[in-house]
């Protein structure tokens, strides 16, 4: 789990708390660091003082009660209930490790019943997905059968694996009357981030991470953008997997992850069409319908 290390005479339970409370404060730190909504920094100090204060285990309060028990606690949030949820599960947490440069998809997938080393490589670099959710999404549109040398079974294993996995999560979270309802995020807005990431980027008025994954020499190269639309808090970086290095797109390709107003978390990848109708023209992968119905 992240966080600065604690004395190992603790209470296990105590330290996990403080071990949580470290990691919100950390995202506070890289989130001003990187120009985000001040509202967003104050959640997470908030959040984190008041985990720091608790005298129960965070751990016992989400067995007992799942989510909508650490949604309960002062200054938490379902957004922030969400992510303690997945560090007390997993031991991570993917977006903080994302905006550290330290993401590694890689070790998530490999979480997944069946799936190895290699397959877990190819996920994240032939899918371009770092999150379970994405990976789901693809797994139920094709995307994941249509991936070479893997086959329909395979894939529907996975698939069935990767769902039983994220439905024992979905058991705990609190059930709202609209979720399931939000619509995906317009394409045209997705395209203005895109097109607003990448001129920024170019003009060098990003800030910058430096990213574990190809980069040996340790270099903050890679810009990141976050940003407020209507309904949606949209995070922009360039694509850092070996597929996008490969075909030397790293800076054509600019993953999106925009999270709405419920706190769900979507992935899309924006490119610029090498094929078809809307050659040359920048679109949103597994949406380019919507692309090619925009006005010119």
């Amino acid at each position: 789990m992240p966080g600065a290390e604690v004395s190992h005479a603790a209470d296990p339970t105590v330290v996990e708390n403080v071990l949580i409370a470290q990691a919100l404060r950390e995202m506070a730190v890289l989130l001003e660091a990187q120009g985000d909504n001040p509202f967003r920094l104050a959640a997470y100090r908030n959040a984190a003082g008041s985990v720091a204060r608790l005298t129960q285990p965070l751990r016992e309060i989400y067995e007992r009660d799942g989510e909508a028990g650490l949604d309960a606690l002062p200054g938490i949030g379902t957004r922030i209930a969400a992510a303690i949820a997945e560090l007390l599960t997993t031991g991570r947490w993917q977006q903080l490790e994302r905006l550290r440069g330290q993401a590694d998809a890689d070790a998530l997938f490999r979480t997944i019943p069946g799936v190895g080393a290699e397959l877990a490589h190819r996920l994240h670099d032939e899918l371009g997905v770092d999150t379970l959710e994405a990976l789901e999404a693809a797994a139920w549109d094709g995307r994941l059968e249509q991936l070479p040398r893997l086959g329909s079974r395979r894939a529907a294993a996975i698939r069935s694996a990767l769902t039983e996995l994220l439905d024992r999560r979905r058991a705990l979270r609190p059930h709202r009357p609209d979720q399931g309802t939000t619509p995906e995020p317009p394409v045209e807005m997705l395209l203005a981030v895109d097109r607003e990431y990448r001129e920024r980027a170019a003009a060098g008025t990003l800030p910058r991470i430096a990213p574990k994954r190809f980069n040996p020499s340790g270099e903050a190269w890679l810009p990141v953008l976050h940003t407020e639309r209507p309904g949606w808090h949209i995070t922009a970086l360039y694509s850092n997997t070996a597929r996008a290095h490969e075909l030397g797109h790293v800076h054509d390709w600019v993953v999106l992850y925009a999270e709405d107003d419920a706190h769900h978390e979507r992935q899309y990848t924006v490119v610029t069409a090498a094929r078809g109708v809307l050659v040359g023209q920048r679109v949103v992968r597994g949406r380019e319908a919507e692309c090619q119905r925009l006005p010119a």
